[in-house]
Order: C-alpha cells, then structure tokens, then sequence
C-alpha cells in the first residue's frame, strides 16, 4: 500500500526539473514530434490538390509562408534527432539559427493570410473573417511557448516540452483541414472547437498523460498546456461573437484596399 500511494503522490506533483535523466525523455519527444508531422501531412495532403485548382492561384507569399512554416518542421525534427544521436553541442548551435526562423514565422504568418483574404475581398467584396482568431491564437500561442521553451533552456525536462508545445499550438492548419475534408463545419462553439482543434487537444492530453503516468509533470509545462487550451477555446468563442465578426469585416476591408 505504501508502494502505491507514494507512486499517486509522485504522479500529482509537479516538477520545477527533472529529477530524471534527460535522456528518459528524447524517445517521447520524436513521438509527440511524429504525430504532429502524421497530422500535417494528412490534413495538408487531402488540401493540396484544390490548392493547385485555385482560380485565381493562392498569392506568391502564401507560398513563400508555406515553405517557411515546412522548414520549422524540418528545423525541429533535425533538432530533436540531434538530441537522440547525442549530438546535443550541433542541437545547441542549431537552435540559435532556429530562433531567428521563428521570428520570420511570426511575420509570414500574419502576412501570409492577410494577403489571401485581401485577394478574395477584392474578387467578392469584403466579408467577415472571424477565423483570424484562431491565427492570432496559434501563432501568439506559439510564439509565448516558444520564448518560454528558450528561457528553460538550462532546464532540459522543461525545455523539450515546451519547445514541442509550442509547435502544438501551430497543429490545427493540418489536423483541421483532414476533419474539414470529411466533415461538414460545425455551427455550434463546442463542437466546432472539437473539430478545429481536436489535434492540439490529443497531443496536449498524449503529452500531460504520459507525463502523469510516469510521475513527471512539469510545472511549467501543465501551466503551458492549460493556457494554449483556453486560448484555443477562447478563439473559438470570438469566432462566433458577433461583434467580432462585424470588427473583422471593417479590417478585410481595408486589407483590401491596401494589400489586394
């Protein structure tokens, strides 16, 4: 019996640092790192053929945001599999280069979906676009975790975690886009947010699960992934607020008018 309840303590308490090797940790991580790419692939695999059906074709800089986002990917698989291979010094100079990639992230994003909304309105008028809620969720999302995931750099257990949640915030495009595929849009808050972001969520509840279960929640982690939870949640209750609607009609309009 002692065995047992000191094994649920150790499950619910929350680390500030591993008190394990860090090495316990690498094979998880190419996991979590693995279903985000069986994601995108998927959800961006059942896109691509109606993407090069667009008439007109998608702007120049919605492709240029495309290869960006694809080589963050790449950037984090070579960075996870150095860690794997114990090349943690190349993982180390790598990530500097990685950091500097992200902030291009943070620009092409914004601008990436700017410039398709304002090519439409020009075609069709401007119309509400509540959707940037969930941009401005997924990138801010990432772009927290991953200044938090570099600040924890020093403490490895938090660092890994936080550098793969943060590319969990940017999950939906794929995931999203395999459930659109098959499934009609959801009218209702709840179970749209289920269909947007239900990738997020499984790798978020995958991560904080096998953590629990091996008694190595992370503090900083747990905290991470509430927030990115409410914050998507949040998103999608600012889809279907009117208001908001109505605001993001009066920005497509000037996008239009300045980027179309």
């Amino acid at each position: 019996m002692a065995t047992t309840s000191t094994l649920q303590q150790s499950r619910m308490t929350l680390h500030v640092r591993g008190t394990w090797s860090a090495r316990d940790d690498r094979k998880a991580s190419a996991v979590w790192l693995g279903i985000l790419w069986v994601g995108m692939i998927a959800g961006f695999g059942v896109d691509f053929p109606g993407y090069l059906r667009k008439n007109p074709p998608a702007p120049v800089l919605v492709h240029v945001h495309a290869a960006v986002f694809t080589v963050w990917m790449l950037l984090l698989t070579a960075q996870v599999l150095l860690v794997l291979r114990d090349r943690v010094a190349l993982h180390r100079k790598l990530g500097v280069f990685a950091v500097g990639w992200a902030c291009l992230m943070a620009v092409m994003g914004p601008v990436a979906f700017i410039s398709i909304v304002a090519q439409q309105a020009k075609l069709h008028g401007p119309f509400p676009y509540p959707f940037i809620s969930v941009h401005v969720a997924d990138i801010g999302g990432f772009l927290v975790l991953l200044a938090c995931g570099i600040a924890l750099r020093k403490n490895p257990a938090a660092h890994k975690r936080m550098m793969i949640l943060s590319t969990v915030a940017l999950a939906d495009p794929g995931f999203a886009r395999f459930s659109g595929y098959f499934l009609p849009e959801a009218t209702k808050v709840f179970p749209w947010f289920v269909e947007v972001f239900y990738g997020n969520v499984l790798l978020i509840v995958l991560m904080l699960g096998w953590d629990w279960w091996r008694g190595r929640l992370i503090r900083s982690h747990v905290i991470g992934s509430v927030s990115l939870t409410a914050a998507l949640y949040f998103a999608s209750l600012m889809y279907f607020w009117p208001p908001w609607k109505a605001l993001t009609m009066q920005w497509v309009a000037v996008w239009a008018k300045h980027f179309g």
